[in-house]
Parts: C-alpha cells; sequence; structure tokens
C-alpha cells in the first residue's frame, strides 16, 4: 500500500472513500466541553446509529396502542428479519443463524450440545489468555462434566518472547493430542492482540481428527470476513455491541452448521425453540425447530434486537467486503503511520488483523490516561496494552493521521 506521511494524502483518502458517507449515519460522541474526539473503540463498543430512536420510538408506540396485539402484529417473527444479514456477516446460511441471549449465556447452552466428553476423547484445545468469558465456560463445563482441567485442557501458549501466537503451533497441538480432542474452542481474534486465526485450516484438521470445532467470534463479527458455513466450523456465537454497533448489552448471535439441524443429542430447551406450527398449543413435549432457531430458549428481547436491526441495515447497504477492505486500509495506515513515527512504540499486533492495532509503550498506563484527556477514546488492557480500533463505517484517515500526531505529542510532553 502505498501511503504517504501527510494530512493532505489523509484528506485525499477520505475524499475518494466510498464508504465516508456512512459517518454521518451515526451519533458520533463529543467531549464535556462538546469538542469533538477521536473513538477508536468500536472494538469494545460501537457508535449509535442514527435511526436506532425512531424505530425504538415505533414498537414503544405499538405497545402503547396495541398492546398484547402488537405481539401478532409484529413481535412474534421479529427475531426472523435478522437471520438473513446476520447470516451474511458470518458467512452462513439464514437458517444457521438465530439472535438470542448474551455471548456467554449462548456459549454455554452451546457447549451443553457440543462438548460431551468421553473416556477416551475428552480434552478441550483453547487459546491460552483467551477472553475471561471463554475460559470460565470452559473451565467450569470440563468441571461439569466431572473432569478436571489438568487432564482436559490443552492451554496453546505463543512461544518465549512472543505476544502472539504461532499458527503452527496450534496445528501441531491438533495432531499431537489427535482423537483425544472433544472440542477446538477458540476466539476467531484474539481480543488482546487484535490476531486473527486462521479458522478454515483449523476447522479442516480438527475435523480430519474427529473433533467438534467452535469459535468464539466476538471480534470477528463485523470486523474480517467469515465463512463458516463453508468452512464446516460446527458451532459459533458473538456479541453484537463492539463492531456490529447494536448498544450495550445487545443480544448476541449463534450459528449452528445445518448438518446439526435434525439435533438428537442433548440440549437445554424452552418454549421459543419449539415447532412454530404448534409452539402456542403448549404441548407438553418439546419437538424442536430444526434450523439454529431449536437452540432458543425464551422470546425475542424486541427492544434489544432494534438497534442491532438498525446497525444491520447500514452493513448491508455497505457491504461486508467493502468494509473489510477499508478496514484493511484504515488500520494499514495506523501501523505505517506509527512506524514511521514512532520508533518507540511496540506493535504487537500481527499482519494476519482485523481492524484493531494493539500497541505496546513504555509507561503505557500514563500514556493512556493523557490520550483519554486529549479526547482519543481507545481502551487499556493490562499489563501494557493500549488497543487502537479504527472502525470502517465511521472512522476516517485524518482521524488515524491526527491520532499519530497525538501520540507523538504526549510522548514529547
Amino acid at each position: 500500500m502505498n501511503f504517504k506521511d501527510s494530512i493532505s494524502y489523509a484528506e485525499k483518502e477520505d475524499q475518494e472513500d466510498q464508504l465516508s458517507h456512512f459517518r454521518q449515519k451515526f451519533f458520533y460522541p463529543k467531549d464535556s466541553l462538546d469538542k469533538k474526539i477521536i473513538y477508536f473503540c468500536g472494538n469494545s463498543l460501537g457508535l449509535q446509529p442514527k435511526s436506532v430512536p425512531e424505530l425504538i420510538k415505533n414498537e414503544l408506540e405499538l405497545w402503547g396502542e396495541k398492546g398484547v396485539l402488537g405481539q401478532h402484529i409484529r413481535w412474534v417473527d421479529f427475531h426472523e428479519r435478522l437471520a438473513k444479514p446476520s447470516a451474511n456477516i458470518v458467512g452462513a446460511k439464514p437458517s444457521e443463524v438465530v439472535i438470542m441471549n448474551a455471548l456467554t449465556v449462548n456459549i454455554h447452552l452451546l457447549l451443553v450440545s457440543f462438548y460431551h466428553p468421553q473416556k477416551k476423547r475428552f480434552k478441550v484445545i483453547i487459546e491460552k489468555d483467551a477472553f475471561p468469558s471463554d475460559q470460565y465456560a470452559i473451565e467450569s463445563q470440563i468441571s461439569f462434566h466431572g473432569y478436571n482441567k489438568e487432564e482436559a485442557l490443552v492451554e496453546i501458549a505463543p512461544r518465549d518472547g512472543r505476544k502472539v501466537l504461532d499458527e503452527k503451533d496450534i496445528l501441531d497441538a491438533i495432531e499431537l493430542h489427535g482423537d483425544s480432542i472433544a472440542l477446538i474452542y477458540l476466539g476467531g481474534v484474539n481480543y488482546y492482540t487484535g490476531q486473527v486465526f486462521d479458522m478454515e485450516s483449523i476447522t479442516s484438521l480438527g475435523k480430519k481428527h474427529g473433533a467438534t470445532i467452535g469459535f468464539n467470534l466476538a471480534h470477528c463479527a463485523g470486523n474480517i470476513e467469515l465463512e463458516l458455513h463453508d468452512w464446516g466450523v460446527d458451532f459459533a456465537s458473538w456479541c453484537t455491541y463492539k463492531y456490529l454497533c447494536a448498544g450495550p448489552g445487545s443480544p448476541a448471535g449463534v450459528f449452528i452448521h445445518e448438518d446439526h439441524h435434525d439435533w438428537k443429542g442433548p440440549r437445554f430447551a424452552g418454549w421459543w425453540g419449539h415447532d412454530k406450527n404448534t409452539r402456542f398449543k403448549m404441548p407438553a413435549k418439546f419437538s424442536p425447530i430444526k434450523t439454529a432457531e431449536g437452540w432458543q430458549i425464551s422470546n425475542a428481547p424486541i427492544m434489544g434486537m432494534i438497534p442491532l436491526m438498525a446497525s444491520l441495515e447500514l452493513y448491508e447497504k455497505a457491504g461486508m467486503e467493502n468494509i473489510r477492505n477499508k478496514g484493511i486500509r484504515l488500520t494499514g495506515y495506523l501501523e505505517f503511520l506509527i512506524k514511521i513515527d514512532l520508533p518507540e512504540v511496540s506493535i504487537i499486533t500481527p499482519n494476519n488483523k482485523g481492524s484493531q492495532l494493539s500497541i505496546s509503550i513504555k509507561k503505557g498506563r500514563q500514556v493512556f490516561d493523557r490520550l483519554i484527556e486529549e479526547g482519543l477514546i481507545c481502551d487499556w488492557r493490562e499489563p501494557d496494552v493500549i488497543r487502537l480500533a479504527p472502525h470502517p463505517l465511521f472512522n476516517t484517515f485524518q482521524e488515524v493521521f491526527n491520532t499519530v500526531k497525538l501520540i507523538r505529542d504526549v510522548l514529547n510532553e
């Protein structure tokens, strides 16, 4: 990429950016003095689409005017509107996707079905220092089945002196443990380093050894292009409040490959997963929907789904391929400028990355606090990492340029 270290170059990139108009579709925060900030925290909480308040108002009016009749007018199948655009985000068929619950709740529900260890095949492969919810969920499921962590959990760690995993070490671990692996469960993008894992190769090799394959896509969905169906992934889940901009606590997404839709194994059942043709007849025996919807427990949280519907409309218009291409350029430009202008800053994110750059700086916490004071909204992760995440739908190349300039100014203080 032929980047240039100048504000005029950044301005030109913004002028030629075919996605630049999407920035106007979001509320962009200001500080207490009504001064503009730079918001590089879309990997933690995306910004609010401007269409959200009106959409929520519509549902509140329906509730107020119709009461329970609103259920039959619009709400009973409301969640189905989210299936196709969500499937486009993760590379799935609409029948393989459902929006429900929160991420960690979904992880547990999926593990009930897809982690059933046996005497010989009981191990779980996970990356060391995965996001805590993954660690807690996996370890508690191992314990629930009567195994202990020391025997059943295989943690892949970075090599000595390195911050990121070597892809070869993941594949080597799969080969080493072979038919003792019950489950391979990884974050598709590591939350701390921003490293994107080769999910296709991991899935292919895991399947060869008879393992079940699942991914936490919290930092993938809306960030990188995915092909879950074609890769043969068994299951996955993701939150929607990060890159997907669906708001704090928004309901999460679930993928279950169509190979499992006629499921005969264990699952925790709830009435909203029951066959739609007989659901309201209230039968005593559970008859699951033969799609991903069969894993639903409760009816849809309508008000929580509305911001996601607003965001997915923008993603549909922009196109995931275009979003990913701009993300590569934005993050690439940030990396280019840091390497030229900030030699004392270490970039720990490898080349295989999404729209996130994790950096390490001496006295990093002090630097981070000053950046926040100066209006750069990013985030800090112990012990020494600042995460910068320019979002393709609402950030600009000029903001990338000004971010590096601001870091330079803070370091010069």
